[in-house]
């Protein structure tokens, strides 16, 4: 099955290809497909921008069987599950992970540990010709700390730390990360559906 990787970010793509890579004989990103396709994520979660993002892309990728597409972000409980979906412009349109990160340290800066509690969550769509679109989400549970830690990763990653490793997600290496991310858990349910089409 030829797979279309619907991102252009080379983090998550890589995280993506070590996990699921084993699952299917070709896999392209849109890069390497030489297309430019820019979907517009203006779904209220995390499923409806994936299920869009995985559509659109498969729709416009002749020769690809399948699609898969991930919107991912951090879900902050003290500020109402902000950053949520708007997780990569939190800090406004045009900035960065840096600037994400001042915002996120600057709305929580009078925040107790005790209500720091936050969650990565990653929904992945898999778009087939044909067929069903496939959407699951995993979550990562933690919480937020005051400073950054670590240098791996990318991302809400030096300040989200991970209870069960007492590490941030920026202090593991890339096989420590992908065994308990987010991004992992919800790839193991999205392999678990695809087994259940099966029987």
């Amino acid at each position: 099955m030829r797979l279309i990787i619907a991102s252009n970010n080379a983090h998550k793509v890589r995280e993506i290809r070590q996990i699921v890579g084993k699952y299917f004989t070709d896999m392209s990103t849109l890069r390497d497909a030489g297309l430019s396709i820019d979907v517009v994520e203006d779904g209220t979660t995390f499923q409806e921008n994936a299920i869009k993002k995985a559509e659109e892309v498969l729709a416009a990728a002749s020769g690809f069987d399948a699609a898969l597409a991930d919107d991912s972000g951090l879900i902050v409980d003290a500020l109402n599950g902000a950053p949520g979906v708007y997780s990569a412009r939190y800090a406004g349109e045009g900035h960065n992970d840096a600037d994400n990160n001042r915002k996120l340290m600057e709305d929580m800066k009078n925040v107790p540990d005790e209500l720091r509690s936050c969650r990565f969550a990653s929904a992945i769509a898999l778009a087939r010709r044909g067929r069903e679109t496939l959407c699951v989400i995993g979550y990562a549970e933690g919480r937020l700390l005051h400073e950054a830690r670590g240098e791996n990763g990318f991302g809400y990653d030096p300040y989200f730390f991970y209870p069960p490793l007492e590490k941030s997600f920026a202090e593991l290496s890339a096989d420590e990360k992908n065994a308990v991310s987010h991004r992992s858990r919800s790839l193991a349910l999205l392999e678990e559906a695809l087994q259940n089409e099966k029987q």
